[in-house]
């Protein structure tokens, strides 16, 4: 048994988007990987749901799988719909809000070795 992925299953075609559930009024988060090198998430977001602006020591990768999502980066506002991706570089404010429900893959790369 791995050690490196958690909470999918193995040698098995999936589609992401069906392994994280909407919620009513939520963010609902399943992580994937999580270590010092690298961290994977899918999430789904209710309508009006959104993460706060913060910033990350790990340049973040976001694929929308599921509808559209509205991300902000350094204060500039991109719009992505589904199959999109766009990169979060370390160190700079970014926030996701959901107009409407959307779900996406969130891949964080992190500087290593961290301390």
């Amino acid at each position: 048994m791995s050690a490196y992925l958690k909470n999918i299953e193995f040698e098995k075609a999936l589609e992401l988007s069906s392994l994280v559930q909407y919620q009513e009024g939520q963010v609902v988060s399943r992580t994937l990987a999580q270590n010092p090198a690298v961290s994977i998430t899918l999430f789904s977001f209710d309508k009006g749901e959104e993460i706060s602006t913060h910033s990350s020591d790990g340049d973040a990768i976001v694929t929308v799988l599921e509808g559209d999502a509205q991300i902000t980066i350094g204060g500039k506002l991109h719009s992505l719909s589904q199959g999109q991706t766009i990169v979060m570089p370390a160190g700079i404010p970014h926030a996701v809000a959901a107009e409407n429900p959307f779900k996406m893959m969130l891949t964080v790369v992190f500087p290593y070795p961290r301390g």
